[in-house]
């Protein structure tokens, strides 16, 4: 029997995680809310622009307000503005036995969907990159999946960590996802809102050197913020969150794509939650703040370039 997966999401990553998963044999549903994505998967399927080739798959497709279909694996994929809508309907389409599965951006995301019911709840960071061109044509820079593995759902864990292999993505089970969350927020947290805020590709970054001392001090940031909570995420951060703007040059942020199609950004989940971990803990976070306040009023241009070196430059 073909493993059924229901992905909450229509975006970049659901569309790539999606496509791969029905070419390897699963059933695939796509759910969500974008009129023009799901008429246009239901029409052509997914097209995925990788640097190997271009490849399409068919994967099912419902509307949010439509039946959805019980699932082994639900996934949400699912910006975190829309987490505490999609999260009734998530742990309701779960099958007896089955997982749900966190891959989103930021910290709180699966407190809401715990709250909301999930009960079979697991979480993954995603390492990849991924631009839409338009709905249903993604453009991917692969990367890794990690997964944790609680004990109440260790088994299907492995069962869906299987499933991606055969898939054709990395994957790896963590006894502790803590620390990756975090090394993930932190690249995060780094590329993301400068990339929005200067409308620029990831790559473009480390063009100039204000930008790249702005991102390389926030990285830092959330490096110390988790050190306070006792988390370890490694020596080198900024060599990590450096290597992750070279390896994805060439994506635009789903941040930079929030912004320029006026939707709402997850900056609240990324430097927001930085900034308030770093204030209960007494950890500042000045460039974090600078971050989230620029991308909350969405400004952009020289005035923020021309404020970066003296920014950066105070202890």
């Amino acid at each position: 029997m073909k493993p059924r997966v229901l992905i909450f999401g229509t975006g970049a990553v659901a569309c790539f995680v999606g496509a791969r998963l029905s070419r390897s044999g699963a059933e695939v549903t796509l759910a969500g809310t974008w009129v023009e994505a799901i008429l246009n998967i239901e029409a052509r399927g997914i097209t995925v622009l990788e640097d190997a080739g271009t490849w399409q798959a068919r994967v099912g497709v419902r509307a949010l307000t439509e039946p959805l279909p019980e699932a082994d694996f639900v996934l949400v994929l699912v910006k975190s503005t829309q987490t505490a809508a999609v999260a009734p309907l998530a742990a309701q389409a779960v099958a007896p036995g089955g997982l749900q599965l966190s891959l989103q951006n930021g910290l709180g995301n699966a407190a809401i969907l715990e709250a909301a019911g999930a009960n079979r709840l697991a979480q993954g960071i995603a390492f990849l990159g991924a631009t839409l061109l338009a709905p249903g044509l993604v453009r991917v820079f692969s990367g890794r999946v990690v997964l944790g593995a609680p004990p109440a759902v260790r088994d299907r864990v492995h069962d869906f960590a299987r499933l991606l292999a055969e898939s054709g993505f990395i994957g790896e089970i963590a006894d502790d996802l803590t620390p990756h969350v975090w090394r993930k927020l932190a690249a995060n947290c780094a590329i993301n809102p400068l990339s929005a805020i200067l409308r620029v590709q990831n790559g473009a970054l480390l063009h100039s050197p204000e930008a790249r001392a702005t991102l390389e001090a926030a990285a830092r940031e959330v490096a110390e913020v988790a050190r306070g909570k006792g988390i370890d995420i490694g020596p080198d951060v900024v060599a990590a969150t450096l290597d992750v703007v070279r390896r994805t040059a060439d994506n635009r942020s789903s941040m930079l794509q929030d912004v320029e199609s006026g939707r709402p950004t997850e900056i609240e989940v990324m430097n927001g939650a930085v900034v308030r971990e770093g204030r209960a803990l007494g950890v500042t976070t000045p460039v974090n703040a600078l971050l989230l306040d620029r991308v909350r009023r969405q400004s952009t241009g020289p005035r923020f370039e021309d404020a970066l070196p003296s920014f950066v430059s105070q202890p």
